[in-house]
């Protein structure tokens, strides 16, 4: 989606700086843009579709043979579609030709330039970064929970600290792939029986997974500090036992992860989550650019994140 948006706006740009070139008075520039969008854009859909198509071909390609056959499709749609668009806008055959041509060099080149500059390493550096913004949060958060019961109940704090062992050789792991759904909701049941330490009672968590879908793959440490988040700003400033629903579901081809906590004012509020939350924006636009999104709102006393990405399965 992130590839086809991206081409979509590259060409109505070409379209509009080719303008100029064909009409003289800039009072004439506008209709002559959108006329010239009526004739482009049909040819320009049916590149993407067949490209599309074809993707799993074209991905398995060397870089020169990738290029070759792509301009060879812009340039077999460019025949077909001439004689029905090109031709009735008074556009020659070379003309329209050497348009395609060189919009397709373009497109290429800016994706070949943006590869470059999002190359692996450096995707790969920035998600370490990220991901260690998150440890020492975890880390602090968990040995409190464990320094709460340490004099009143030692051995209930030992099995705790297993436990946070147990956690910390999962964080340390390399979190630059796609981990299953299945063991990212472990480490956060045993990162909230941590938390329930110091909370007791006062720690509800009610989880939806009734639709949760089979052998998904998400991002490493994706839900844990939502639901950090929500037991910091909206169960511990609180006396009261408060509530907090964790919901995961498959809908179509996407992945829904919603978290909701009561609302709790508190000056450390908005400065927190943030941080949590741009975190986890930019490892979600690494991971899978703009075909993820997270919403937040707040209603009714609630506070709610949701998170959509893409269903990606385990290679069987």
């Amino acid at each position: 989606m992130g590839v086809m948006l991206r081409v979509v706006l590259l060409v109505n740009v070409l379209v509009a700086l080719t303008v100029p070139m064909r009409v003289d008075l800039p009072a004439g520039w506008f209709d002559a843009w959108l006329a010239l969008i009526g004739v482009v854009e049909l040819p320009l859909f049916l590149v993407l579709i067949f490209a599309y198509v074809i993707n799993p071909v074209l991905a398995g390609l060397r870089p020169r043979t990738f290029w070759f056959s792509v301009v060879a499709l812009v340039q077999a749609v460019a025949v077909l579609s001439h004689p029905l668009l090109g031709a009735q806008a008074g556009i020659d055959t070379w003309r329209w030709h050497a348009w395609a041509l060189a919009a397709t060099v373009i497109s290429l080149a800016y994706f070949d330039h943006r590869g470059r500059l999002h190359s692996p390493a450096l995707t790969e550096a920035r998600l370490h970064a990220l991901t260690a913004r998150i440890r020492p949060h975890f880390l602090f958060n968990s040995l409190n929970a464990v320094l709460g019961v340490i004099r009143e109940d030692p051995r209930r704090a030992e099995r705790a600290l297993e436990e946070i062992a147990d956690m910390f050789r999962v964080l340390m792991k390399e979190q630059k792939e796609l981990v299953p759904l299945d063991d990212e909701l472990d480490l956060c049941m045993r990162y909230l029986d941590v938390e329930r330490l110091r909370l007791g009672d006062r720690l509800n968590v009610v989880w939806d997974l009734e639709n949760k879908p089979i052998a998904a793959l998400v991002p490493p440490l994706l839900l844990q500090p939502l639901l950090e988040n929500a037991v910091y700003h909206g169960i511990e400033p609180s006396s009261a036992p408060g509530d907090m629903d964790v919901r995961v579901a498959r809908r179509g081809n996407e992945v829904l992860l919603e978290v909701s906590n009561p609302i709790v004012e508190t000056p450390r509020q908005q400065q927190g989550n943030r941080m949590a939350q741009e975190n986890i924006r930019e490892r979600l636009a690494l991971f899978f650019d703009l075909e993820a999104d997270m919403t937040i709102t707040r209603r009714s006393g609630r506070y709610s994140v949701r998170i959509r990405f893409p269903y990606r399965r385990i290679k069987s």
